[in-house]
């Protein structure tokens, strides 16, 4: 899909409305529209709609068989017609894949959304970022610690420490077996040195109005079955023989030495700068920095997402951050509103969209 195409659509809308997958971080998102004044919708599957029937935060739900089902002519053309514009999360990353087909525009760059999902292109973009990235081995290469990820947004879910290559085979054979990931996904395994450190995840967001990078909260994820096994004994946990993963169920916030601020800050500079460079107009609104700090206070980062993180979520209402900056309720999901009205308000809401 041609941006210019997409340019076209959004030209004609008067009153925009918020619209979000049913999934991830859309009680965030939905509610921040409303502190700003916004209409909001909701697009979800009838098993999940009794969370935003419950919480009351979309003024109007359009009911999916399935999330892939937002790519249909007559629901793109729905949209359109309400003015909605989407504002993208982990599930349209996991669900949709790449956006090409979409027509109703989309708040953020779904260029970087594509880069975020390829493991190849986001360690470049991380890379020519000038950012220190934990190595990156084959199955056969492994000769120390490692964790074992999968393409796209998937939650932590069937990720796994090895030590060598017969390791990396042995648990990704039994991770098959119980059905957790596929022989595919072995095929397509990213094998990351393992930093012991402590993990942070930083939520930016850049806004191309104010022309700044905000950091509006930190968190750490709570991820099963690893954050589960500290509760059984080592003497039990040697006879289970126990296979730790990495499925996330939860975060909790996190404050940061101030004095490590100036790291982070530094690095989503640099992130977004290169970002222009990727695809015009380059990274609007939230990304989420994934970083560990080992025990010299030295940052890696490891991910990158383009998108608003789930972890964002633990600033509801406001984060330490985000209260600094704005002196009032402030989090990721409101900030999109927030710059979406600004943007209204100067005539600049084509800066916002791909």
């Amino acid at each position: 899909m041609e941006r210019s195409e997409i340019l076209e659509v959004v030209s004609n809308y008067k009153n925009v409305k918020i619209a979000t997958l049913g999934s991830h971080s859309a009680l965030n998102i939905l509610r921040g529209a409303k502190d700003e004044g916004l209409k909001t919708i909701c697009l979800c599957r009838e098993r999940e709609r009794i969370i935003y029937d419950s919480f009351g935060v979309a003024d109007e739900v359009i009911e999916l068989k399935d999330y892939s089902e937002l790519l249909n002519k007559k629901i793109q053309e729905e949209l359109i017609e309400k003015e909605a514009l989407l504002i993208p999360h982990g599930t349209f990353n996991a669900y949709i894949g790449k956006l090409d087909e979409l027509k109703v525009p989309v708040f953020g760059n779904r260029v970087l959304m594509e880069w975020e999902m390829d493991r190849e292109k986001q360690r470049k973009w991380l890379t020519d970022s000038n950012l220190k990235l934990p190595r990156v081995y084959k199955p056969e290469e492994i000769d120390r610690l490692v964790i074992v990820k999968y393409p796209g947004a998937r939650g932590g879910s069937g990720y796994f420490l090895a030590t060598s290559p017969e390791d990396f085979y042995e648990k990704s054979k039994e991770l098959v077996m119980r059905g957790i990931i596929s022989k595919e996904d072995v095929k397509n395994a990213f094998i990351q040195e393992y930093i012991i450190g402590t993990n942070v995840y930083l939520t930016f967001f850049y806004s191309p109005v104010l022309n700044r990078v905000e950091l509006i909260a930190v968190d750490r994820r709570y991820e099963s079955n690893v954050d589960g096994i500290g509760r059984i004994p080592a003497k039990e946990q040697l006879k289970a023989k126990i296979n730790v993963t990495y499925t996330v169920t939860g975060n909790f916030p996190v404050v940061l030495r101030e004095s490590l601020l100036a790291k982070a800050l530094r690095a989503a500079y640099s992130v977004v700068e290169v970002s222009k460079k990727i695809a015009y107009p380059g990274m609007v609104g939230p990304f989420c920095l994934e970083t560990v700090f080992d025990e010299k206070a030295e940052m890696y980062v490891f991910e990158i997402s383009a998108r608003i993180v789930a972890g964002s979520n633990v600033g509801i209402p406001y984060s330490p951050y985000s209260y600094v900056l704005f002196g009032e309720p402030m989090y990721a999901g409101r900030r999109i509103a927030r710059e979406v009205k600004m943007a209204l308000e100067k005539s600049m809401l084509e800066e916002l969209i791909y």
